[in-house]
């Protein structure tokens, strides 16, 4: 009698992760027949079918959602227990797959990297940058070991370490340098740039600024800081930065850089990862590596 296997999980989790066979295949360095063939496999062993099959992206069955996220957290589980015997053996060894958001990516990671080579040589660092949405979804699915963020993330199931706190600043204009800063109802009036959707520091500038005053015909976005400030440079409007990102983006820029008034906007960096994560304990001393490096850049 053939029983589910790991195999049968993981072949079809990958399928109901992408969506669609081809690249599910290409994740799981297999041929998509043979992909194909297990989850075909894996539907005969249960009599039902987990996949609606036709058109260019395939669709779960009712039981195909359950038993995907039934899947997940059986791999997460089996993975965790495969990561604690190797920790037994040897701490701070392997891979670490650590996400950064992008308003914090090139300005902590270069520092942060070296600190970490330098304490823990034997840790394999995988950094990968993407939105905050996306590194939570990835960190729920296992498919990161922690994150650096924005806080509070406020999810149950994830540990929340601060790091440090840094202001937002105030780009605008060099003719604009001995103007005093604006208060928070005066930005909002202003040729405000900010980050595209999806951005968290959009969403915190916002909420500075005051949604609902903000003018949207004046209202400029840009897919990167580097962007927007060297559009400032040219008096095309003005924006806000982190602080740890000042002396990287305004370097080459024509612009004046002024702190907010009280109560000056700001935000908390973080790192997160899952409670049931067996590297806990040596995450929260790379958190903590990591606070003391923010801190210096800061």
């Amino acid at each position: 009698m053939i029983m589910i296997s790991m195999k049968h999980l993981r072949y079809f989790e990958a399928v109901a992760r992408h969506g669609h066979f081809g690249r599910a295949a290409e994740s799981c360095a297999i041929s998509q027949p043979a992909l194909s063939l297990q989850v075909k496999e894996l539907e005969d062993i249960l009599g039902s079918p987990l996949i609606e099959r036709g058109g260019r992206r395939i669709r779960l069955t009712a039981l195909g959602e359950t038993f995907a996220a039934r899947a997940r957290d059986i791999l997460r589980s089996v993975d965790e227990l495969d990561e604690l015997a190797r920790l037994s053996r040897a701490p701070f060894t392997g891979s670490l797959r650590l996400g950064v958001i992008p308003t914090i990516a090139p300005y902590l990671l270069p520092a942060f990297v070296k600190a970490l080579s330098e304490r823990h040589p034997g840790i394999d660092l995988r950094p990968r940058e993407a939105m905050t949405r996306t590194l939570v979804a990835d960190l729920l699915d296992g498919r990161l070991d922690a994150a650096i963020l924005a806080l509070p993330i406020s999810e149950p199931s994830l540990v929340e370490y601060p790091l440090f706190s840094e202001e937002f600043l105030l780009v605008r204009p060099m003719d604009a340098d001995d103007d005093p800063a604006p208060t928070a109802g005066a930005l909002s009036e202003m040729r405000l740039m900010l980050l595209e959707e999806g951005h968290c520091f959009r969403d915190q500038a916002i909420a500075y600024c005051g949604t609902p005053t903000i003018r949207s015909s004046g209202l400029i976005e840009g897919s990167s800081l580097s962007t927007l400030v060297q559009l400032v440079g040219v008096g095309i409007g003005v924006t806000l930065v982190p602080e740890m990102a000042v002396p990287i983006e305004t370097r080459s820029a024509s612009v004046s850089v002024v702190r907010l008034r009280d109560p000056k906007p700001t935000r908390t960096v973080g790192m997160i990862w899952r409670r049931t994560n067996p590297f806990a304990d040596q995450l929260a001393e790379i958190a903590e590596l990591a606070r003391r490096v923010g801190e210096k850049a800061g």
